[in-house]
């Protein structure tokens, strides 16, 4: 495994990005994400590829795994136990129907980032602490075209998130510059972004993201 701080509780910084990619990673998009990360910071890539066999994804994985480990970014692997596992990915995300922070855990071993989507609830969220998982996943707070959710959290979730539990939250869904603020001055740990970064210039978004986290602090 990397020793990659990714998503790591012991090291709490102020709000950071979590990149996701898009559906589409072939072509230019390693291009993309080095332009992306160079602009950073960035703390994590997901991974996130729907209807490939693992061999062609663990293909597609390759050069942005070697991307990230360059940039210094976790390589997070969405979903998948078995291709985090054969790609040697530094971490996974796991809906809720993706298997068990257990499973991933002994899957992948001790040093692993392990994620999981906990939707609007509160007791989910408490669930995956107690199993061990690495961060909680909250959202969408805003409406997404990456992946639609019927659950809309408020902000004040992630302040009472972070009142009582160490384990970082990142918030995720519909995120842009615009509308960061209230997350983050709610206490974000860190901001899941993907169409925003990725549907135009990704190094001037990561810009602009930078800029709002740093005056919503």
């Amino acid at each position: 495994m990397s020793d990659h701080d990714g998503i790591n509780a012991a090291k709490r910084p102020s709000c950071q990005l979590y990149l996701i990619s898009p559906t589409d990673v072939g072509g230019d998009f390693p291009r993309r994400l080095e332009r992306a990360l160079k602009a950073g910071p960035v703390a994590a890539f997901q991974f996130r590829v729907k209807g490939r066999d693992q061999h062609e994804a663990a293909r597609l994985a390759e050069p942005l795994q070697a991307i990230c480990a360059a940039n210094d970014v976790a390589f997070i692997v969405n979903d998948s136990i078995a291709l985090a596992k054969r790609v040697g990915a530094d971490g996974v995300h796991l809906g809720q129907g993706d298997g068990t922070v257990r499973e991933a855990r002994e899957a992948l071993g001790r040093e692993a980032q392990i994620g999981v989507t906990c939707h609007a609830s509160r007791h989910l969220a408490m669930e995956a602490g107690e199993a061990g998982a690495d961060y909680v996943a909250f959202g969408s707070f805003f409406p997404s075209s990456t992946k639609p959710s019927e659950h809309q959290p408020e902000p004040e979730l992630l302040s009472w998130w972070q009142a009582l539990f160490e384990i970082p939250c990142v918030a995720i869904g519909g995120i842009t510059p615009e509308n960061c603020a209230p997350l983050v001055k709610a206490g974000a740990d860190f901001l899941a972004v993907s169409a925003a970064v990725w549907g135009g210039d990704e190094a001037a978004a990561m810009g602009a993201f930078r800029k709002s986290i740093e005056t919503s602090r």
